[in-house]
């Protein structure tokens, strides 16, 4: 399931509706994404972040389903908030539900790199400097990189 709100979630309550009743889950495993106080050595006073209705919820429909398509999960959920956040509120909520905890915890780890490299969504921080727009950083697309063969197969037989 995909949602982008601008409202705050209830980290606890979407676990508990993910998972009620679904005996066949054996490990949960919940990626929280905070709005920072800092870059670098200049406090942030807010980050606004942006997307294109449609053409986000189908990125994210199209992560999910890879997602789905390499582990054996019984569900996931990824939650994006737009609007303008302050330092400390709730960003981002992956959560990935599986029959056994290695998939639950590779699986989100790879929904939550995807989601920093291809899921388009604009971040503008606010300093006491002025507004930036935040640029795509090398060490969230080298930790994306990693996905780029699924499980399982001949990283040769891919190029």
């Amino acid at each position: 399931m995909i949602r982008i709100q601008t409202d705050d979630f209830d980290v606890g309550a979407e676990i508990a509706r993910l998972s009620s009743g679904r005996h066949g889950i054996g490990g949960v495993v919940a990626f929280v994404g905070l709005v920072r106080d800092m870059v670098g050595e200049r406090p942030i006073e807010a980050m606004t972040l942006e997307h294109y209705p449609g053409m986000s919820e189908k990125m994210l429909a199209r992560i999910e389903a890879e997602a789905r398509a390499r582990w054996p999960l019984e569900d996931s959920l990824i939650i994006h908030r737009v609007g303008r956040l302050e330092p400390g509120e709730r960003i981002v909520l992956v959560i990935t539900a599986s029959a056994h905890r290695q998939a639950a915890f590779e699986a989100c780890q790879f929904l939550i790199d995807w989601l920093k490299t291809r899921a388009p969504f604009w971040k503008l921080e606010e300093t006491d400097a002025g507004a930036h727009w935040v640029a795509a950083r090398a060490d969230d697309d080298a930790a994306a990189a990693r996905w780029t063969v699924p499980p399982g197969r001949d990283p040769e037989a891919a190029e």
